[in-house]
């Protein structure tokens, strides 16, 4: 569920961008910035990255609604609601750097003006989430430092939201099945 919600916001945004600033290309994209090998992860430049940098569990109280927490156990387990940290980069080329501002002002006027996601209001987003609230993390240079040396990167312009909430049961777990393109040619049935 955490890759299905990030590509319905990189989609949803970089929808913003074609219909506000008539782009015709995907300027944001869902990657990380570095690879385990220290290589930079992304093909291209002049793109807006959105990249999971933390998750965390919500701190509900003791008992979720509909669950029994009484001496008898449940034959369920409550789920597990969790907050995802997302940090959205600029990585532009260096004789670009106002456009990579833009684009990260450009980040931050939508979450500004539309920080509650709903199926409603985002027909894509999946249907299991009941709705995806935004809030802008305040971060010191203390942590800023300490997130992009944990990153393994250069310190890009960049803005970091937490997003409220997912909620994990056992009903998110499907069969994978690979796509027919999947399938080498190889593999002929007899």
């Amino acid at each position: 569920m955490i890759y299905e919600t990030l590509s319905c916001i990189t989609e949803v945004i970089n929808n913003h961008f074609r219909r506000q600033l008539h782009v015709n290309e995907d300027k944001v994209i869902l990657s990380g910035i570095v690879n385990q090998d220290g290589s930079v992860a992304v093909q291209g430049e002049n793109k807006v990255l959105v990249t999971l940098i933390n998750i965390e569990k919500e701190a509900l109280g003791k008992s979720v609604p509909g669950y029994n927490t009484g001496l008898v156990q449940a034959k369920t387990t409550p789920p597990v609601c969790i907050n995802l940290y997302v940090l959205f980069s600029a990585y532009f080329t260096a004789n670009n750097y106002a456009e990579a501002l833009r684009f990260i002002s450009f980040i931050m006027a939508y979450f500004q003006s539309r920080n509650v996601l709903t199926s409603d209001n985002t027909p894509s987003l999946d249907p299991r989430i009941d709705k995806l609230v935004f809030e802008m993390e305040s971060m010191g240079t203390d942590r800023l430092n300490n997130l992009w040396a944990t990153l393994g990167a250069k310190y890009m312009p960049s803005v970091v939201y937490k997003m409220r909430m997912l909620t994990f049961d056992e009903s998110i777990i499907r069969e994978y099945r690979p796509s027919v393109s999947d399938i080498s040619t190889n593999d002929k049935l007899l």
